[in-house]
């Protein structure tokens, strides 16, 4: 219940206060490449629901819906300012509306892609599965986008055993170092 207030009040607070910049990336994003400001993907949740998750799109349209480490040249499918979206982890913003909804958390495990079966079926066989994803979490703050999906797993039910508000708040601040160093950041 606590957590689910933290989330709720940081997000409302979050939108207001980044309210300007967000419309200014959503213009950018706009006015560098054709296609929508918003990539909406299908996203594994809570006990394996599927939910929409939106980013500023920082892929060409048409990219195939992927995990980037996946993707042959995944350079290649950048938009113009693609890459800075991503290394600034302004791309995702828009998961604060998931947020406010219920969809996710600002800490838990980052939320699989519809067709990543093999980190779907580690996660659930651990037990992560029962969790709300998060805008960030354990595994992120560890390696993020650089690390096996083995290791990703075992840290997100490492989170799992040790979850708790002041080890949330850790991991919050450890994000926060490690967005400003853009550190683990695949393009």
């Amino acid at each position: 219940m606590m957590k689910r207030l933290f989330d709720l009040l940081v997000a409302v607070l979050a939108i207001w206060v980044l309210a300007l910049p967000m419309l200014v990336v959503a213009l950018l994003v706009r006015l560098t490449s054709p296609g929508p400001v918003l990539y909406w993907s299908d996203r594994v949740g809570r006990h394996n629901r599927i939910f929409r998750m939106p980013k500023y799109r920082s892929m060409k349209v048409g990219t195939p819906a992927l995990a980037t480490h996946l993707l042959q040249d995944p350079a290649a499918h950048l938009t113009p300012i693609g890459s800075f979206l991503r290394k600034s982890s302004l791309d995702e913003l828009p998961q604060l509306w998931n947020i406010l909804i219920g969809d996710m958390s600002f800490v838990g495990p980052r939320p699989a892609l519809f067709n990543q079966d093999d980190l779907i079926a580690q996660r659930t066989a651990c037990g992560v599965h029962d969790l709300l994803p998060g805008l960030t979490g354990w595994a992120q703050v560890n390696g993020r986008d650089e690390l096996p999906i083995p290791v990703k797993v075992e840290l997100d039910a490492e989170y799992l055993r040790r979850r708790s508000f002041l080890f949330d708040l850790r991991i919050l601040c450890l994000t926060a170092a490690k967005v400003l160093l853009r550190d683990g950041v695949a393009h």
